[in-house]
């Protein structure tokens, strides 16, 4: 028997019980749409993470300081300031743009009798829209001139632009925030919701000086980016810079120099981990209806052992037969697991669907509200060969005792 008639022969009995046919799939179904659904889960997280790290710029040096790492130390700071970014700025040759941030959250910004709730201000340099890839829509950016006055200037986020100057031109128009009145000076293209950093479209951005004199009275930063000027020179920017914090300082503790791709590589360790996590709990499924796929399939050897016996006094081998159940279980569980994959994915992307509609207030990462979902093509065939398999795994003992039943001990069964 080839494997086209075998194949035949084995949809042909599946159809003769549907009904049992229908419950040995479930657990393959189940299972499967698990899997499906915990990998489109975490992919998409995956897929976002890398999104959000690409909206902050390319090969990223991010430095920032914890205080709370200043354990058994005399002397204490309270954090960077603007000496550490003129610091690196000059004694890091590998440097090629710095730019530091301070920020000022849930703050109030009125245009007359328009008002818009929880805007951030950001207090930035010029080299930000080079580093944090802010594209201008309209307007100019902050200069070092706008640094030098500590002028009352801002550039505003598209969801500001919407709210506090529906269809007027804002540029030159005066706006209140933080108790003082800024002038706009440039409006951001639209950059969509952002993960941890909240969302960027309801930005103000100022000069950072403007920020720290004006709002704060210090010349602190919270946070430092720089970027390499050369890409594989990452690593030894990365060294120059923390080597000129431990001297300015006397090896503080406290200090943080990271990089994109550390925080990308952190962030994937901890998917992989929940990743495998769930998709053992899922397999667990899996498991469990390959167990009932092979009690099935006993079950359907001692109904059908009087067929067997017929078809071997006939000529059949016990190859043929061997092949025959192998296909049977294989076909049953390559069911399940097609079914399985379209409920899972259909039941991850409507719950996609629906958190979009009742997330609104709250991104996920990679810049859309709502929990975001990524179905590789990998894991679709991997469900599929998987389910296959677990049918040829399980199918192989009942599939051996069909094939060594004796002609005549099975004509005889009733």
């Amino acid at each position: 028997m080839n494997l086209f008639r075998a194949l035949q022969t084995a949809l042909a009995n599946l159809r003769a019980n549907k009904l049992r046919s229908g419950l040995t799939m479930l657990g393959v179904i189940i299972g499967v749409s698990a899997v499906i659904i915990m990998v489109s889960i975490v992919e998409g997280a995956r897929a976002g993470v890398v999104r959000e790290i690409e909206r902050l710029g390319s090969k990223l040096i991010v430095v920032f300081y914890n205080p709370f790492d200043q354990k058994n130390v005399t002397r204490r700071i309270e954090g960077m300031t603007m000496d550490d970014v003129r610091a690196i700025s000059s004694q890091c040759d590998l440097v090629e743009n710095v730019c530091a941030e301070k920020e000022l959250n849930g703050q109030k910004a009125h245009n007359g009798d328009r008002e818009m709730d929880e805007v951030k201000v950001v207090g930035v340099m010029p080299a930000y829209g080079r580093i944090r890839a802010a594209t201008l829509s309209e307007g100019r950016f902050i200069t070092d001139e706008d640094l030098a006055e500590w002028a009352k200037v801002c550039v505003i986020a598209s969801k500001v632009k919407d709210k506090l100057f529906p269809n007027e031109d804002p540029i030159g128009k005066d706006l209140e925030v933080g108790g003082w009145s800024m002038t706009v000076v440039g409006v951001l293209e639209k950059k969509g919701r952002s993960g941890p950093e909240g969302d960027p479209d309801k930005n103000i951005l100022m000069p950072l000086t403007t920020v720290q004199k004006r709002l704060f009275g210090s010349e602190q930063v919270e946070v430092i980016f720089a970027q390499p000027r050369d890409t594989l020179m990452l690593t030894a920017a990365m060294d120059q810079i923390w080597q000129t914090l431990m001297r300015r300082h006397d090896n503080l503790p406290g200090f943080r120099v990271d990089s994109q791709e550390n925080l990308l590589r952190a962030i994937g360790r901890i998917l992989n981990i929940f990743g495998f996590i769930m998709g053992g709990i899922a397999s667990l499924a899996l498991l469990v209806g390959g167990i009932g796929v092979m009690n099935i399939m006993l079950v359907s050897v001692t109904e059908r052992t009087r067929e067997i016996g017929i078809r071997k006094a006939v000529g059949a081998k016990r190859r043929d037969i061997l092949v025959q159940f192998l296909i049977e279980s294989a076909t049953v569980t390559g069911f399940g697991g097609l079914i399985g994959i379209g409920v899972g994915a259909g039941f991850a992307y409507l719950v996609a669907y629906i958190s979009r509609q009742f997330m609104t207030g709250s991104g996920a990462p990679g810049g859309d509200p709502g929990i975001p979902v990524h179905l590789p093509l990998w894991a679709i065939l991997g469900a599929f060969g998987f389910s296959a398999f677990i049918g040829l795994f399980f199918g192989i003992y009942p599939a051996v005792r069909a094939a060594r039943l004796e002609p005549i001990n099975a004509l005889r069964h009733e």
